[in-house]
This record gives C-alpha cells, structure tokens and sequence, in this order.
C-alpha cells in the first residue's frame, strides 16, 4: 500500500511537472489518502504486536 502512495505521489509530481494541475491535485489526493490509510493500518497491528507480545512473558 506504501508502494501504491509513492507510486500516485511520483505521478502527482510528473504531472505538476507538465502543467496538469487537475490530475496532479487528483493523484496527490490518493497518495495522501492511501498513506494515512498505511498509517492506520501499521498503527493498529503495531498495538496488537505489542498486546500478543506482551501476554507472552
């Protein structure tokens, strides 16, 4: 998913790079959104981790 993010990040800076302002500003929103969607994500499985980790000392 990090990968996807990078991936609409590059194209939202090629983009900005050509004068394609609307689909710069559409990719850099999907990155931004699928990023905090990784956040979210790592967030949560970093706490249960921690939770299993921590049941088993």
């Amino acid at each position: 998913m990090l990968r996807l993010a990078l991936f609409f990040l590059v194209v939202s800076l090629v983009a900005a790079l050509f004068g394609f302002t609307g689909i710069s500003a559409a990719a850099a929103g999907i990155a931004k959104l699928l990023f905090f969607i990784f956040i979210v994500i790592f967030v949560v499985l970093l706490v249960i981790g921690l939770m299993a980790g921590s049941t088993l000392f």
